[in-house]
């Protein structure tokens, strides 16, 4: 028969507490490691995805840049070169040519106040663009502002800079003022 007696001078302790309050701290913790972990390998999975693209995107850019080299290359060839500027050429003279005197003097006469006319009219394609240098002559500074304002409010001259003004010392000149400016035309062909 076997008796059970405490001999210890102290009772005997009770861990449960802390092992409870260790164990909840155990299991926060592993849920935390898994969750963590979780996200780790979901972030993994993205970048991978980023890193497959960036790969098929730098795969693309290097052809791309390799088309560009050919191309360059193809463009320096002094045959292609010559074409190249016999275009450039053409396109100019298609250019000018497509210019519509009849389009421009029907704008300037719808424009023209009373008392001013054009003397002289030098259109030239600067800059793919129809720079107009105009001499025109008014019978008085008012039709001369007339014009001015006019002009300014049109849409078919986009600015205008004034070059001169003379005043005619001749009596037999009918025109009181000779404006000399340069216009940007633009042409609205109907």
């Amino acid at each position: 028969m076997k008796v059970r007696l405490n001999l210890a001078t102290t009772p005997l302790e009770n861990n449960r507490q802390f092992l409870t309050a260790a164990g909840l701290v155990g299991l926060v913790s592993l849920t935390a490691l898994v969750w963590l972990a979780l996200q780790s390998y979901q972030a993994w999975r993205e970048t991978r995805a980023l890193r497959d693209e960036r790969i098929q995107l730098e795969a693309k850019l290097n052809t791309l840049q390799q088309q560009r080299r050919e191309l360059e290359q193809f463009f320096s060839r002094p045959e292609t070169r010559r074409v190249t500027e016999q275009a450039a050429y053409l396109n100019t003279l298609i250019a000018q040519r497509s210019f519509s005197w009849t389009q421009l003097f029907m704008d300037l006469e719808r424009l023209l106040p009373a008392g001013v006319r054009v003397i002289s009219i030098a259109p030239q394609l600067v800059e793919g663009r129809v720079e107009v240098r105009l001499v025109i002559g008014a019978s008085s500074d008012e039709a001369k502002l007339k014009f001015l304002q006019t002009l300014d409010q049109a849409q078919e001259f986009e600015r205008y800079h004034l070059l001169a003004e003379t005043r005619p010392r001749s009596g037999r000149d009918t025109d009181q003022v000779q404006v000399e400016l340069v216009a940007w035309y633009v042409s609205r062909v109907p």
